[in-house]
């Protein structure tokens, strides 16, 4: 049986997610090279959207992320319910990510920019360390 050829894991996803990480935390291409051991020039790849990481590039950088891998896994259009998959350690903003994607009455365009603009309202409305 030959198989369609398919891109099972979203660069792009991946690509935002490690770019906004890395800027969170003031980090250059090269300290988070260091740390994942993935190269700089990989990394940027990714970042950039032209680079196809190897299994072993995704599973270091999700687990840099703190991420799971679902979370940049490409699902099939014939599929009915993306399942939300997250730890409860996550960043509630990766939380509601992953909730807006999922939901089927938003364009992937619509929940992208709804999502960028709940991380900026968290951002600035959320008190660091208070915890009720």
């Amino acid at each position: 049986m030959a198989y369609a050829k398919n891109n099972y894991i979203n660069t792009a996803e991946l690509g935002r997610a490690i770019k906004r990480r890395r800027e969170e935390l003031g980090l250059s291409l090269r300290d988070v090279a260091d740390v994942t051991e993935v190269s700089a020039s990989t990394l940027s790849r990714i970042e950039n959207g032209t680079g196809k990481p190897d299994a072993d590039n995704i599973a270091r950088l999700t687990s840099w992320l703190d991420m799971p891998i679902d979370r940049v896994m490409n699902r099939n259009a014939e599929d009915d319910v993306e399942a939300v998959v997250y730890y409860p350690h996550e960043a509630t903003p990766e939380i509601v990510e992953a909730h807006l994607r999922a939901d089927k009455n938003l364009t992937p365009e619509t929940a992208k920019a709804l999502s960028e603009l709940f991380r900026v309202a968290y951002k600035q409305f959320s008190v660091p360390g208070k915890k009720k």
